[in-house]
């Protein structure tokens, strides 16, 4: 029989349910996210170091978990939440439950509760803090440690951002391949593969899969990273990652791409995205609850063209405080944010959404195409 857990938010309300994963205590922001599959891939995304989310999704854990659907090497997320949480799976990859998965990688989850107030209350009054505990079971005492931290100002690339370079070898798996994806790097008359460095701060592995599947070598590198460090690798471009938390503290991560443009093309994803923004002079402001999902709609201001995209973000950059030189590609059709910019003078772009997907919807991989054409134009 499951053991009572219990989630308890900033706000005073307490949610009761039953404990799946492993028997812990964890804080974080609480968050939800509206996709139907994936949720593998959303637990080892590094981008949710330090939240515990809740799925919109009422039956999860139904295909089970198997070994290659994985976004890290880690799990960085602090909790889950599921309406209903599937005991026996049915699927030919599947090799494990998602409660064993989750036990086994010292995660702890909750289901049972209200997941739709949960996502009510998160709308009306924001993302915040919450405490889930199969540990403590008392409501005054969790709501008080869910008032004691909160995500914005820490930097939470430092914990998921890898300590030392390495070489990626990996495309993408055979059920996600493309058979017109090019395998070779067009317009490259010498034979010889671009180079790339993915700067990474907490990245989705299925970015460099597609970076080395149109014909890229990789060079994945730390978020820390300095810009001579970056420059003495000698790159064709540069890869600005995804990853978790508030931009505005990475004040290392800002020095390096402002050292970086104009020198080399530059493509950033989601935190890539903002920090690139704030490299390029613009600011950063924290969404109400994020955008976390593989529904999004983003429209293409070059083309007229609307694309469902991946999400998972809580901040992003303000549309009226971007410098003349800075215009806006894209935005969120939802809510108006910005989606997308692109430098006019110092050969960068990036989109706040996820083009690799993993899961999701693969409306937007032509973003690789276009970096790829900025590399061949800048050798």
């Amino acid at each position: 029989m499951s053991k009572p857990a219990k989630l308890a938010l900033a706000d005073g309300t307490v949610f009761t349910g039953q404990s799946f994963g492993a028997d812990a205590e964890v804080c974080g922001e609480v968050c939800f996210n509206t996709s139907m599959t994936g949720y593998q891939e959303i637990l080892t995304d590094p981008s949710y170091n330090g939240q515990i989310v809740c799925m919109t999704y009422p039956l999860i854990g139904n295909y089970g978990i198997n070994s290659e659907d994985v976004e890290s090497g880690r799990l960085a997320i602090r909790g889950f939440i599921a309406k209903e949480v599937c005991k026996e799976p049915s699927n030919y990859r599947s090799q494990e439950s998602l409660s064993d998965y989750l036990k086994r990688n010292g995660i702890p989850g909750i289901e049972g509760i209200d997941t739709r107030a949960l996502v009510r209350r998160l709308r009306v009054n924001g993302a915040m803090t919450g405490v889930l505990s199969s540990v403590d079971l008392d409501d005054a005492s969790l709501v008080q440690k869910a008032r004691s931290w909160n995500i914005v100002g820490h930097d939470l690339v430092r914990e998921v951002s890898p300590k030392q370079a390495s070489e990626w070898k990996d495309g993408v798996h055979d059920l996600e391949r493309d058979p017109t994806t090019p395998k070779t790097f067009s317009g490259d008359k010498s034979g010889t593969l671009p180079h790339v460095v993915a700067l990474d701060y907490g990245m989705k592995w299925n970015i460099p899969r597609h970076l080395a599947e149109m014909g890229c070598r990789v060079t994945v590198m730390p978020g820390t990273s300095s810009a001579d460090e970056v420059l003495a690798q000698n790159p064709d471009g540069v890869f600005l990652s995804n990853g978790p938390g508030d931009p505005r503290p990475l004040d290392y991560a800002v020095e390096t791409i402002q050292g970086l443009l104009g020198k080399k093309p530059v493509f950033g994803i989601c935190l890539g995205h903002q920090l690139l923004g704030l490299a390029l002079g613009g600011e950063i402001y924290k969404l109400k609850f994020g955008h976390r999902g593989g529904n999004q709609p983003v429209l293409n201001k070059d083309t007229g063209r609307v694309e469902i995209t991946s999400q998972n973000h809580g901040f992003a950059l303000a549309p009226d405080k971007l410098p003349s030189d800075v215009e806006v590609t894209h935005i969120n059709l939802n809510d108006d944010t910005v989606e997308g910019i692109r430098s006019k003078s110092k050969g960068a772009f990036s989109v706040q959404y996820h083009p690799e997907a993993s899961a999701g919807p693969h409306d937007s991989h032509y973003l690789f195409g276009e970096f790829r054409k900025m590399m061949v134009g800048a050798k």
